[in-house]
């Protein structure tokens, strides 16, 4: 009776210690600057995350987008893949030097493809419940309307995500299969988001390397905005 609560409080104790000591190959610290993973992510949550949850990379030390990725350099060791739906952190392929973070969709080997908005994996359309009004909150405080939606992976996997725009400029991509060692990510705000659907030399992600995964994020620890301390999202898994 003791050991199931144990076990799934595990996941936060080990990020605990490892930002209460320091960035480590266990556990890290990272702050969300943005709104593109609304509703999920707020700006200026602090996310704990566990770093050898897919192996370990160069593109994890302090330093690693430094070094060449390429050959034995772009291997991870005791690697293996994301599941869908796991909240990634990782290094940006367009600015290597920096740390995003957004949602894992489609794995190496599915199709994928983007009609009106509605994301497609292997011919199924991923399902949505409309849960009515939203507000994106952008970093001046200022609020933008929005529509939020229950969208459901393969697998089962159920996250909130928003839209702003019935028919935006990201919302029509042709089917394509992603490729070995790869992966396409999103942010949950839809609309708002530099991700997979927008090229690495555009300034977006591209798809996403296994190589530049430095960890999985599993919970927000604390959260503020403009200094103002949001308690609710305190230990708030994701």
């Amino acid at each position: 009776m003791v050991w199931k609560p144990v076990r799934a409080a595990f996941p936060f104790v080990l990020t605990l210690i490892g930002v209460v000591t320091v960035q480590s190959a266990l556990a890290a610290r990272y702050e969300v600057p943005s709104a593109s993973m609304e509703p999920s992510l707020m700006i200026g949550d602090q996310l704990g995350t566990i770093n050898f949850t897919y192996g370990f990379s160069t593109a994890q030390l302090p330093f690693g987008n430094r070094l060449p990725h390429s050959g034995l350099m772009a291997k991870r060791l005791l690697g293996h893949a994301p599941s869908r739906g796991d909240v990634v952190v990782f290094r940006s392929p367009s600015l290597p030097s920096t740390t995003w973070v957004k949602r894992v969709i489609a794995l190496p080997g599915d199709q994928v493809a983007l009609n009106h908005g509605r994301v497609t994996i292997n011919g199924q359309v991923l399902p949505w419940q409309d849960k009515g009004p939203a507000q994106e909150i952008l970093a001046d405080r200022r609020s933008v309307p929005a529509e939020r939606f229950a969208e459901t992976l393969p697998g089962g996997v159920v996250h909130d995500i928003l839209k702003i725009e019935e028919d935006g400029p990201l919302d029509n991509i042709a089917a394509f299969t992603v490729p070995a060692d790869r992966l396409f990510v999103m942010g949950d705000n839809r609309d708002d988001s530099a991700d997979s659907r927008v090229p690495a030399a555009q300034g977006g992600v591209g798809l996403l390397p296994f190589w530049n995964l430095e960890g999985k994020v599993v919970s927000v620890l604390w959260s503020w905005d403009h200094f103002k301390l949001r308690s609710e999202r305190f230990f708030k898994a994701v």
